[in-house]
């Protein structure tokens, strides 16, 4: 049994946010492994934040990134239980990353579940028409695995966060509100980017030219 000292619950109280005794008993739980610990914390909190599933989280706050040259800006609706929360570092910053993902990566819904049905459909069309004869065969177990790229490229919950692929914005989220112990909800979220949606003119430069010297 390795010794639990008061500095390491201290590292890992720092590291975590949780509560002292919850990290010497993750510790000793972990047998002194400070990443098992984590990791026993992490899972402790999510049970946490699922029994929560039923509250309401009506507090927040409103991320804004604004890219270089303030050709694209977005937008993000953060939601918590509390006020308290909501004004913490941590809360805030989660919201700035968030809006700082729409900006790059442009997604078009904020979970699989707002994506319309119609729109659903025509993907799957598309993706069956792209199978050969054998595949349609095991289409119902081909379909589901390409539909994730489609989900990847266009839904924010499940596209990678562009400062550490290894998460999903949904991770990243769970991360948080196992840590603070509250439901933590991405409510919405919007884009602009400057020309977006209007048809410009295309130019024929060698056109005009030709035209000037007439």
């Amino acid at each position: 049994m390795a010794e639990i000292t008061a500095s390491i619950v201290k590292d890992l109280r720092e590291k975590t946010g949780a509560g002292m005794m919850d990290c010497k008993k993750a510790l000793v739980e972990a047998d002194g492994d400070e990443t098992k610990a984590i990791e026993i914390l992490r899972k402790k909190g999510l049970k946490s934040v699922d029994k929560r599933a039923g509250k309401v989280a009506a507090e927040g706050t409103i991320g804004c990134y604004v890219h270089a040259g303030a050709q694209i800006v977005a937008i993000v609706e953060l939601n918590s239980e509390t006020d308290f929360v909501a004004r913490g570092e941590e809360f805030k910053t989660l919201a700035n990353d968030i809006a700082m993902q729409v900006a790059a990566m442009n997604p078009k819904y904020n979970t699989v579940e707002d994506i319309p049905e119609d729109v659903l459909n025509k993907e799957k069309e598309i993706l069956m028409e792209q199978l050969n004869d054998k595949q349609k065969e095991k289409a119902d177990m081909i379909i589901p695995g390409k539909l994730e790229k489609f989900y990847s490229e266009n839904v924010l919950a499940k596209q990678a966060f562009i400062k550490d692929d290894s998460k999903t914005i949904t991770q990243l989220v769970q991360d948080l509100s196992a840590k603070i112990g509250e439901k933590i909800v991405i409510r919405r979220f919007a884009r602009f980017e400057v020309g977006e949606g209007i048809e410009k003119k295309q130019e024929d430069f060698a056109a005009e030219v030709a035209a000037a010297m007439q």
